[in-house]
């Protein structure tokens, strides 16, 4: 998901998002911790995608 998209999404669409981007990033480190995730790359994007929600939420928030 891009940060334009991101961005126009509402507060409460963005909470559900980062709600569901954390359950994901969770059943990934589970993954790891087992040993059976193939890539590495869809963990970084993952936390990269959080990072992003997480910093429009905020702006958003201050923008209120």
């Amino acid at each position: 998901m891009k940060i334009t998209e991101i961005k126009e999404l509402t507060l409460d669409e963005l909470k559900d998002k980062l709600i569901e981007s954390k359950k994901k990033l969770f059943e990934l480190k589970i993954a790891k911790a087992n040993q059976k995730l193939e890539s590495l790359t869809e963990f970084s994007k993952l936390r990269h995608q959080v990072a992003q929600i997480k910093t429009v939420i905020r702006e958003k928030e201050l923008a209120n």
